[in-house]
């Protein structure tokens, strides 16, 4: 593949050579796997303090007309994009236009009476409460392709007639939030958001080829497509037609987000004040620092601090890695929905900065190792299902002698491998793995997944015996209001099945413990009127408490 040019406009000895960038082989070798003919992958791009002092594409932009990527790719970077609507938001409040303590319900009084305690503060830093429109979505029945509109998710807000949580209580990342940011952006100043950022933040910092997509039959000159594998080394086109913007929706390209960066640390446009207030991290009510700010997730990667986000959405995903401290940045934009573009961030950061940080991997061979080795498991002492929250189970079974693992709420099954200990690998995707724990009556209780760096532990759900249960106590129709939507609970073949309004196809309820039955899109507690099931609640990862009630 032809290489792209290397930009070099200022020389930083402390960590650079001038000239050609002199890890840029050890670099090369961390995108390998995304450089392969006939696949897509994805741009890099890493700045001092604004300047681009490598560039780099990997992959291809279209596979359709081997187009390579580049530098001037344009890519989606889905939740990426939330630092630009909370720009917005943080540029009305410097023209005197907006509170960051004004309320919900002072912008849009169609809300119900929560909104009132529901602050712009709040939605910036996921503190809100309010439910997830997407995962809304998916309950109501909607698919990856199916199409709706912004009336619509704004009517799904605001039938909602609970929250998940008190304002201020709890941190739960919710793209409803930055969703409703982009409609106050528009209500407040009097334009939709991708024209006020195009004209108060991307024509001033000169950003040509950033907006915000809110037209899907755009064109978007050097767009590079999405992609989805689809098995056996083949890929298939993973596009939206949808149309909001807020949780996401930037298109951009690397040499456009230099130009953010830059501005981070020299601009006339965005002064030191709208930093501040853009890295100003939340604050739950019991006084507790979160590390989600506006748009931005401060914090630090191996004793260095960082500000960072990162973004998936259909075939594209997105990092945005800074050291503010050391002038570094990194971004990558990915066009390959298997991408973990956060992981491979970390390990650009780990070359560029290997002597900075407190756990370079040249450190950390250097430990002498006194540690214990832990008692390897054997494959049968992994089987069963494991709670990563209520209701989202992974399945682990033994198929053909191969470990193989089931994500019940989509059906994603893949084989897993062991790489070292008790620790497992998809077969050549270093970027996610899971790692098993304490044995106890010869059972794995606990699987440590970690992936892009974040690692979430999920314990082991033991069975439960039903054996004395009436599974036909649970079967009927239940209607939520919320959702305006009817799931049909059915026995078949003694297995109680759910059904989402018409939709054909059904889904497996598996009993947890009495009136609890966990299903792939969450966890369902049923609740008892005089001894007689009357509805249940339903928890479903960023959308929780939502009530049914049994109409026959």
């Amino acid at each position: 593949m032809k290489k792209i040019l290397l930009f070099v406009f200022i020389c930083f000895p402390a960590i650079f050579s001038c000239g050609q960038l002199k890890q840029s082989q050890a670099i090369d070798s961390l995108f390998s796997d995304w450089d392969q003919p006939n696949t897509p992958g994805a741009a890099l791009g890493i700045m001092q303090r604004g300047e681009l002092i490598y560039a780099k594409g990997y992959g291809l932009a279209n596979m359709e007309y081997d187009i390579p990527i580049g530098a001037s790719s344009v890519f989606r970077i889905g939740s990426t994009s939330k630092q630009f609507t909370a720009a917005c938001i943080i540029l009305l409040v410097e023209q005197g236009k907006l509170s960051l303590d004004d309320t919900l319900h002072d912008i849009f009084p169609d809300f119900p009476e929560y909104a009132q305690r529901i602050t712009i503060r709040h939605l910036l830093n996921h503190t809100s409460g309010i439910r997830d429109y997407l995962q809304i979505a998916y309950l109501k029945g909607f698919g990856d392709d199916d199409y709706y509109e912004d009336a619509a998710i704004m009517q799904w807000l605001i039938n909602q007639s609970d929250l998940n949580f008190s304002p201020g209580e709890e941190y739960l990342y919710s793209n409803s939030g930055y969703w409703l940011l982009g409609q106050i952006v528009n209500k407040v100043s009097g334009m939709n958001m991708a024209e006020f950022a195009r004209q108060e933040i991307f024509e001033p910092l000169g950003m040509t080829d950033t907006h915000f997509h809110n037209d899907h039959t755009r064109i978007v000159k050097n767009r590079a497509s999405g992609y989805m594998p689809r098995g056996n080394g083949q890929y298939k086109i993973s596009m939206t037609t949808l149309n909001m913007i807020g949780d996401g929706g930037i298109f951009t390209n690397i040499d456009d987000i230099r130009l953010w960066d830059k501005a981070f640390y020299n601009s006339t446009v965005l002064g030191e004040e709208f930093w501040n207030k853009m890295t100003e991290r939340g604050v739950l009510n019991n006084g507790e620092v979160i590390p989600y700010a506006s748009g931005l997730m401060i914090g630090e990667y191996k004793g260095l601090k960082t500000i960072r986000h990162g973004g998936a959405f259909v075939g594209y995903r997105a990092e945005l890695l800074r050291f503010p401290e050391q002038g570094l940045s990194i971004a990558i934009f990915a066009n390959r929905g298997d991408a973990n573009p956060s992981l491979k961030a970390n390990q650009v950061a780990d070359v560029m900065l290997k002597d900075l940080l407190t756990e370079s991997p040249d450190k950390i061979a250097e430990k002498p190792k006194t540690e214990t080795p832990a008692k390897e498991y054997l494959p049968n002492q992994l089987v069963g299902n494991y709670e990563i929250q209520p209701g989202i189970i992974l399945q682990l079974t033994l198929k053909n002698d191969s470990l193989h693992v089931l994500q019940t709420w989509n059906k994603q099954g893949y084989n897993i491998i062991k790489t070292k200990g008790n620790t497992y690998e998809i077969p050549g995707e270093k970027s996610l793995s899971f790692t098993f724990s304490d044995l106890k009556e010869d059972q794995a209780q606990t699987l440590s997944v970690l992936q892009g760096g974040t690692e979430t532990k999920a314990k082991r759900k033991n069975e439960f015996d039903a054996s004395g249960i009436d599974l036909i106590d649970y079967t009927g129709s239940y209607y939520s209001q919320e959702l305006d939507v009817t799931y049909h609970i059915e026995l078949e073949n003694g297995v109680l099945m759910a059904r989402i309004g018409n939709n054909p196809s059904t889904m497996a309820c598996s009993i947890s413990e009495i009136d609890q039955f966990t299903l792939g899109l969450g966890l369902l507690r049923f609740e008892r009127t005089a001894g007689v099931i009357s509805g249940f609640l339903l928890d479903s990862g960023r959308v929780k408490n939502l009530k049914f009630e049994k109409s026959k």
